[in-house]
């Protein structure tokens, strides 16, 4: 049994250890748009945030997470949030749109440690996070929008 902050709400749930919290999530909990990928910790579509930190769900035994907090796409809020999902739809960043939850929550991230990032900083926090239909470059002057929008 885990209990866990999810989205700011308590839950308990009663799941063997080695679940993937990504499973928890969809199957258990039906918060759907935290996606699976490769389920190897290599395309970052199962992105979520575990205590502000991001995590691949895929790879996140549910055993390991007591206590924690988990903030996924359905929950993430705050104005670096605002400004990565305003930006994300102003530059019409997404394509066929699967890896989209955990390229947001990867960049909202970036932007909560790195207010204004370079492309360095934009290409090193992203690296994790593959686009079946490559829109890097949209996704990375998102994020310049995003960090421009919040220096006002």
């Amino acid at each position: 049994m885990a209990r866990f902050e999810l989205n700011g709400k308590e839950v308990t749930v009663d799941v063997p250890d080695d679940t993937p919290l990504l499973w928890v999530l969809r199957d258990e909990l039906k918060m759907t748009g935290t996606k699976f990928g490769c389920g190897v910790a290599q395309c970052g579509a199962c992105t979520v945030m575990l205590d502000g930190m991001t995590r691949r769900s895929c790879v996140t035994p549910i055993g390991t997470i007591d206590g924690s907090s988990v903030t996924t796409i359905e929950g993430i809020d705050g104005p670096e949030a605002q400004a990565v999902q305003a930006a994300w739809e102003n530059l019409d960043v997404p394509q066929c749109g699967w890896c989209q939850s955990g390229q947001v929550m990867s960049a909202t991230a970036l932007l909560l440690e790195i207010p204004k990032p370079s492309d360095e900083d934009i290409d090193n926090a992203m690296a994790g996070n593959i686009c079946r239909c490559a829109t890097y470059v949209r996704i990375r002057k998102a994020i310049h929008d995003a960090a421009d929008t919040l220096e006002g």
